[in-house]
């Protein structure tokens, strides 16, 4: 299991501090400075079953100056926007969990934390 976090973000100091109390076996992958690749981020998607202006943080400086509000979602501007998430690392939602089956979840909630859990 891997978690993507930014150690500056509350909802990634609680995920960790969860998967600590659970006893997990886990890897810290620090996004912002190991940042992914749009092939890492395509796979990552693949895994969430979602597309990447779900996981993009649109209420961000980079996403406004970028005018993501404004881009459209659509399967031709898929690989825009996965180019500016791996630009723009801030703009990945946070924590993201990759579990052992495959699958992956935004990790924002304990239930999603415990689901992740379940699936490793």
């Amino acid at each position: 299991m891997e978690i993507w976090i930014n150690p500056a973000c509350s909802k990634c100091r609680s995920a960790i501090g969860l998967l600590d109390a659970e006893g997990a076996s886990y890897t810290v992958r620090r996004y912002l400075e190991d940042v992914p690749s749009e092939q890492e981020i395509r796979e990552v998607l693949g895994r969430l079953g979602l597309e990447p202006w779900d996981i993009t943080r649109t209420q961000e400086a980079a996403a406004k100056e970028l005018g993501l509000k404004e881009w459209a979602r659509d399967d031709s501007s898929r690989e825009r926007w996965i180019a500016a998430l791996a630009r723009h690392p801030k703009l990945i939602q946070r924590p993201i969990i990759t579990a052992e089956d495959g699958t992956a979840v935004v990790a924002r909630t304990d239930e999603a934390i415990r689901d992740a859990l379940a699936r490793s």
